[in-house]
């Protein structure tokens, strides 16, 4: 008999592990590294690429990383198919409209989401909701290993990483690596001599929208923090801070 072809092999697998799980006891496969039970095999393998990410599951185009193929093929449309809309700033396209305005607000600064608890502001619906928890104490992703609990399952998988020591995002130049991606996009950075926030009027570039808004002022002339002492008003609070203590010291 010839050699079955890997998607038969895996699907012979998979059949083996839910007639083990229908006949074993407890329906559960645990993990090597921190010991956690999974019902299915396949619950059990995209787990597993928390600890240990396979090549597979790497962009190779952005290097984002995923906890399985599927999620991986869905985000390389997004390298592949047309993205007919571009923001004016940055350059940067997207497939939809409503995705363009949402990214649009990194430059404008807008937060149209108010927390109705302690009036915070937020640039997406979905990162209020996240915050909402700070409020309410819910904490609904637990780490097995030190327990640990979080509001969100992406924060849990980035502390994960402090287990089990990985670094999954490397930088192709230098080969230094990191545990978010963010991390190795901010790096990146340090090779290009370009920072992804730029300033219309002069150009320059930031590594930080919270610099580029300070930067802002120069341009501008705001000076939102004012002395109530003396009334003088300043661009940044660190600088009031600072004036404050020439009071003081009378």
């Amino acid at each position: 008999m010839g050699h079955m072809s890997e998607r038969q092999t895996n699907s012979a697998q998979h059949k083996t592990y839910k007639r083990l799980c229908i006949n074993s006891e407890e329906h559960q496969f645990t993990c090597d590294v921190c010991k956690k039970c999974c019902k299915w095999p396949s619950s059990s393998k995209v787990h597993v690429c928390i600890h240990r990410r396979k090549q597979l599951c790497t962009c190779d185009e952005c290097k984002k990383t995923f906890s399985h193929s599927g999620a991986l093929k869905s985000h390389q449309t997004t390298h592949t198919v047309m993205h007919p809309h571009t923001c004016d700033v940055c350059r940067k396209s997207f497939l939809y409209s409503s995705y363009l305005r949402v990214h649009q607000r990194i430059h404008t600064g807008e937060k149209p989401f108010t927390c109705g608890v302690c009036k915070k502001s937020f640039s997406q619906s979905g990162i209020l909701k996240v915050h909402l928890l700070t409020h309410t104490g819910e904490r609904t992703f637990k780490c097995d290993i030190c327990k640990k609990a979080f509001t969100h399952h992406s924060v849990l998988q980035r502390h994960l990483l402090i287990h089990t020591g990985e670094r999954l995002f490397a930088c192709d130049t230098c080969k230094k690596s990191f545990n978010r991606s963010s991390a190795l996009k901010l790096h990146l950075c340090t090779h290009s001599r370009k920072w992804p926030f730029t300033c219309d009027v002069c150009k320059k570039s930031f590594k930080h929208t919270r610099i580029l808004k300070v930067h802002l002022r120069t341009h501008t002339g705001e000076r939102p923090f004012t002395c109530d002492i003396c009334k003088k008003s300043f661009s940044q609070s660190g600088h009031m801070k600072l004036h404050l203590h020439t009071h003081n010291r009378e």
